[in-house]
Parts: structure tokens; sequence; C-alpha cells
């Protein structure tokens, strides 16, 4: 089914360590969302200057309730948007397009997976846990951060996962690090035969790679600037090869976010490769 527009009723805004969980109401759109979808989100009210949404990944859905379907999304304030968005109270109304983008792929056999999260990219990697481990699969998970605080979702990965490794860059929560610098030693100790991540952009090019090296498929779902989150404006986009072999520029909002990790032309981004279709000769 298509996306929606639906005016929800904020229900509830609580700081999560670093960053802010917003729960709103959301008919229509709740009962959609799959692992890695996004919605967008109008910010400023109705008499703002802001005219862009801003886009954040599901961190949870729930179709039933006393108020109905509702979304959850963590964000960080960054800019005049999500300060606008953490000082919202509840019974406040907000303004919600989604369930946008392509979800992450689960397998259709039961498989070991490992999960790597950096910061509050680990919040669309819950609810995926938790869909891998009703179709009986394995889950481990490897979450990082700059610092113990801006490390998201350690007590429910611990519930649901087998095992979990931390890094943070200050060491001030399990080793100090990058998550690539766990990675492959989880990887060889579980035998994962998948990889999902979704964080920085520069984490996932590192997960990608140590999967690739050990032949393992991943998922990414990338965090690109997103303006429109329809496929309109065309500020998202990225150098991707197809199965033709050929390199495009492909829209992260709706080829997107989730690609496979083998895809992405990780040495161009930022760029329009020389050797993409349709690139300037």
């Amino acid at each position: 089914m298509p996306p929606v527009q639906v005016t929800g009723e904020v229900l509830s805004v609580k700081r999560a360590g670093a960053y802010w969980s917003m729960t709103v109401t959301a008919p229509g759109i709740a009962e959609q969302v799959r692992p890695g979808h996004f919605v967008a989100v109008a910010v400023g009210g109705q008499e703002t200057s802001m005219l862009l949404r801003r886009a954040f990944s599901v961190y949870a859905a729930s179709e039933r309730g006393m108020y109905g379907g509702t979304v959850e999304f963590v964000f960080a304030v960054h800019g005049k948007g999500t300060a606008w968005l953490a000082r919202q109270r509840q019974g406040d109304p907000l303004d919600v397009v989604g369930p946008l983008g392509r979800a992450f792929k689960l397998p259709k056999e039961p498989a070991t997976a490992t999960l790597v999260g950096g910061g509050y990219g680990t919040a669309p990697l819950i609810s995926l846990a938790e869909a891998l481990r009703a179709k009986g699969c394995r889950v481990d998970f490897v979450l990082g951060a700059a610092t113990s605080e801006r490390l998201f979702g350690a007590l429910e990965a611990k519930r649901i996962s087998t095992s979990v490794a931390f890094t943070t860059d200050d060491g001030s929560h399990g080793e100090r690090g990058r998550v690539s610098d766990v990675l492959p030693g989880v990887l060889d100790r579980t035998r994962s035969d998948l990889v999902y991540a979704c964080g920085p952009m520069a984490m996932l090019r590192a997960v990608a790679e140590i999967a690739m090296e050990r032949g393992i498929p991943s998922q990414v779902a990338v965090e690109e600037a997103m303006a429109c989150g329809i496929g309109v404006c065309m500020t998202c986009v990225l150098p991707a090869r197809g199965d033709d072999g050929e390199t495009r520029m492909v829209r992260s909002c709706v080829e997107g976010p989730v690609f496979m990790g083998e895809q992405l032309r990780w040495d161009a981004m930022g760029t329009v490769p020389a050797d993409c279709v349709g690139a300037p000769r």
C-alpha cells in the first residue's frame, strides 16, 4: 500500500540518554510499518518557515491500543527542527507521512544474523531483531557510539539477542574503539550468515567491507539527508551498482534506505562517478 499522511497526536516525548524518543498516533501508518521503514515529520507548526520534513527511522510500531495505531521514533537535537520536536508535549498535533522507503529483507529460512548499530542507528534494528527471532533466527548485536550516553537500545538488545558486544570511542562502555574493531571476531565466533547495519556512513562502509571479505551478504540502512522523503527532490542520491553491473545514482528515500552492502559504491560517495550511467562526458 502507498504511504499515507496523517495528523497524529503526540502521546509522549522523553529523554533516552543523549537522544529523544517520541510516540505519536499514526493510524494507517502503524499497520504498514516494517523494520527499516521511516517516517517524514513536519516540524515548526503551521506558521513555520521550515518547509522541509525531517526523516526518522521507525523504532517501534503498534497496530492497536487505547489510542489506535502508534509509531515511535528516536532523534537527536541537531538544529531548529529537532529542537522544536523536543519541545512538543502530550496532545500536540504532528503531521506524519509514512511508512516510507524499503524495509530490511528477512531470510526465508532460519539463519544466524549479526546486527550492527551506531548511536541511535540501533533504533530500527530492535524491531528487526524481533522479526528475525520470530522466524527462528539467532541474533547477535554489535553496538557502538562515541560515549556510553550515546549508545542506544542496550537493554533491548540484551533481551532479544544471544550476545551483545559494545564499543565506545572513549572506552566508557564496553571495548574502547569502533564496531569494526570487534565485528570480525563476532562474525567468526557466531558463523553469521547475514549482517544488518544502521548508523553513520563511515561505519556502514566498514561493516559492508568486513562482510564482503568473508562472503557474507549485508544489508545497510543509510543515513543520507532527505529533504522530501518521497523521491522528488533528488538530494539523497548515491551511487549504486545494479544487477547488470552498471552504476546509477539511486535515491536513498525510495530505492533505499536499505541497500545490499556490496551494491553501494563506497569509494564514490558524494560524487557522480565517471562511469555512472548518465554522467557528464
